[in-house]
C-alpha cells in the first residue's frame, strides 16, 4: 500500500489502534452533520475493513491520517469512485477529520497530497468532490486545492433523504488545470508537497 507523507502527516494504512478514534469520529453530530446518521461501533468498524480491502483491490482509497509530530489519526484522506447512481462518473477526492483537528490546515495539506498521487501516480486525468450544499467549511476546501464548481453541475443527491442533505454540489479539477502543475504539456512533478512510499 502507498503511504503518503506531507510536511505535517501520514497517509497511511489503517491500523487496529485507529478503529477507536475512528468510532468516536462517526458518532459525533458534528463532524456528521452532512453524512447522515451517526454510525455504531459496528458500522464504524466495518467501514475500515471495507476501506483495506477496497485499497488492496485498486490501489487507492481512504487512508487514515496522522500527524507525523504526535502520531495521532485525525481522520482520514482519499480517492474513492464515484457512487452508482449518482448522474456523472468519475474518481472522487474526499477527506474527513476529528472536530479537533478542523481550523488547522490538514484538510488541504491531505488533500493537495492525493491529488498529486491521483494525478501524477494514478495518472487520472480529473478528480471531482461532491458535497452538500451547505457543507461551506468542505467546499472552501475544494476551492483552496483549486478545484471550480459550473453551478450547471449542481444535483439531487439520489441516496440522501429529502432535507438539507440533498442538495449537492460536484467541484471538479483536471489534470492540467491543476494550481500546482506550472506547465502540464511537459509534465512537471509537483511542488515538493510530500513523498509517496510502499509500504
Amino acid at each position: 500500500m502507498t503511504e503518503l507523507r506531507t510536511d505535517r502527516l501520514v497517509l497511511r494504512r489503517w491500523r487496529d489502534s485507529d478503529l477507536e478514534p475512528w468510532a468516536a469520529m462517526n458518532a459525533d453530530p458534528e463532524v456528521r452533520e452532512h453524512l447522515g446518521d451517526l454510525l455504531t461501533r459496528e458500522q464504524s468498524d466495518a467501514s475500515v475493513a471495507r476501506f483495506q480491502a477496497e485499497f488492496d483491490e485498486r490501489r487507492y482509497g481512504w487512508w487514515a491520517v496522522e500527524v507525523r509530530a504526535t502520531r495521532e489519526f485525525i481522520g482520514f484522506a482519499g480517492l474513492d469512485p464515484v457512487d452508482d447512481g449518482m448522474p456523472f462518473t468519475g474518481v472522487e477526492i474526499g477527506w474527513r477529520l476529528a472536530r479537533s483537528a478542523w481550523g488547522q490546515g490538514y484538510a488541504t495539506e491531505a488533500a493537495l497530497t492525493v491529488l498529486a498521487h491521483g494525478f501524477d501516480a494514478l495518472e487520472l486525468p480529473e478528480i471531482l468532490a461532491v458535497t452538500t450544499a451547505a457543507n461551506l467549511r468542505s467546499r472552501a476546501v475544494m476551492r483552496r486545492i483549486g478545484m471550480t464548481r459550473d453551478p450547471a453541475d449542481d444535483f439531487a443527491d439520489p441516496t440522501a433523504p429529502e432535507g438539507p442533505l440533498r442538495p449537492s454540489v460536484l467541484y471538479r479539477i483536471g489534470r492540467c488545470a491543476s494550481l500546482a502543475r506550472v506547465n502540464c504539456r511537459r509534465g512537471p512533478k509537483w511542488p515538493s508537497i510530500g513523498s509517496a512510499q510502499e509500504a
